[in-house]
């Protein structure tokens, strides 16, 4: 989805929202800011990465779905959502509010151009839960954000980028103490990084006839300029599972996902996924999940039509 898309989908549920087509691909980037109220339906949003990043301030409950997970917010919390990761939320209480800011890549890097920014250490925890004082605290920055937004300040966006900064921060201070000998595995982190960021530009397949394009430990590594066991050793010092064990992974969960979401057959699905021939889809699925995908598919329909309980 791209910002586009996201201002024309967000009109139809907001006729006050302007859509700034012509501002969405300026060099400064793109920023701005809502209150959640008013906009949230109890419809599901599409499941599809953005173009764009996200920040929300959840006071309401819901489901968060993910490729290969779901994660249930009965509490207020802040959500971060990225461009690489697909994901949908689902609305599961009348009550809703908030806030929510949306941005994208030139926006923050228009003076933090380092790969190692700030976004890149809260990308593995998408979920914060706050407890009274937390909740007043960034409700704060949010309501600074969007009375900035409306002035005529000549550097309101870098106060503004300094506002979603303070965010961060206050997400960061929440996570566990980091380990001082993480340190030494700054340049594994970072080429981890990007192997896993290139991994899900792959995802989510919308079409059948979209052929993966990566699925090899050697074509990650040729696309990232190193040696494979250059990256191989990187992905297993950072995560303790080798690069194949975690394209492996990926490409299964979009095969769950695809099953579930979608009414190609087997074959197609194996074929998008990079499988000349159905015969080999099904062995790799197998291996992954223990079960067929035709099988699968039946036992998740099963599940999901209570007249077949």
């Amino acid at each position: 989805m791209s910002l586009l898309e996201f201002y024309q989908m967000f009109a139809a549920n907001r006729p006050d929202v302007i859509i700034p087509s012509s501002s969405l691909d300026i060099p400064t980037g793109h920023f701005n800011v809502f209150k959640r109220l008013g906009y949230c339906t109890l419809n599901p949003s599409p499941y599809n990465r953005r173009d764009f990043y996200k920040i929300s301030l959840i006071l309401g409950k819901g489901v968060l779905h993910y490729p290969n997970e779901k994660i249930v917010i009965d509490g207020p919390a802040l959500l971060f959502n990225n461009p690489t990761i697909p994901y949908s939320w689902e609305t599961t209480s009348e009550f809703q509010s908030g806030y929510f800011c949306l941005f994208n890549d030139s926006f923050m890097r228009q003076h933090s151009p380092s790969n190692d920014s700030l976004l890149l250490k809260i990308q593995d925890v998408p979920v914060f839960y706050l407890d009274e004082l937390q909740v007043m605290t960034v409700s704060a920055i949010f309501e600074k954000m969007l009375a900035e937004i409306e002035t005529d300040y000549t550097y309101k966006y870098d106060l503004i980028r300094n506002y979603v900064n303070l965010i961060i921060h206050e997400a960061m201070k929440m996570q566990p103490l980091e380990d001082p000998a993480g340190k030494t595995h700054n340049a594994a982190s970072r080429l981890s990084s990007l192997f896993f960021e290139l991994l899900e530009r792959q995802f989510p397949v919308y079409s059948s006839d979209h052929v993966l394009e990566l699925r090899t430990a050697n074509a990650f590594a040729e696309r990232l300029n190193v040696h494979v066991n250059h990256l191989n050793h990187a992905v297993k010092e950072v995560t303790g599972k080798t690069t194949s064990d975690h394209i492996s992974k990926r490409i299964a969960n979009e095969a769950i996902s695809l099953l579930k979401h979608t009414e190609w057959n087997v074959s197609e699905i194996g074929y998008c996924l990079g499988f000349e021939y159905p015969a080999n889809f099904n062995m790799f699925f197998k291996r992954q999940t223990t079960i067929a995908p035709k099988s699968f598919r039946e036992a998740h329909h099963e599940l999901a039509d209570p007249r077949k309980r």
